[in-house]
């Protein structure tokens, strides 16, 4: 699926806001979504990825692949990724059918 496909609160509790952190770290989870089927599969797919991100021992050497080199506080990178596995808990209370999706 493409970033397009996601509903307006996916797109918005985890692009928009890994957007605010950093780009680079937007392009991560927009590059997720070429691997999932639909919304909820994109919410388990990121949970997944951002719990093995923080589970990574070598978590300094991982950031610096995730933002290709550019220097970022390592105490922000995981209160950000906190912040948006509590957006994906919240996200995931609201049924698929309830979710607004964008028309194009």
């Amino acid at each position: 699926m493409d970033t397009d496909d996601l509903s307006i609160p996916v797109y918005d509790g985890i692009i928009r806001e890994a957007e605010r952190f950093n780009h680079n770290l937007s392009i991560q989870f927009g590059v997720l979504a070429s691997e999932c089927k639909d919304d909820d599969d994109y919410l388990n797919q990121a949970e997944s990825m951002i719990k093995l991100w923080l589970a990574e021992e070598e978590f300094d050497e991982l950031i610096d692949d995730i933002f290709f080199g550019e220097y970022v506080d390592l105490d922000d990178v995981k209160s950000m990724l906190e912040k948006l596995l509590f957006n994906i808990y919240e996200i995931k209370k609201i049924p698929m059918t309830e979710r607004e999706y964008k028309e194009w």
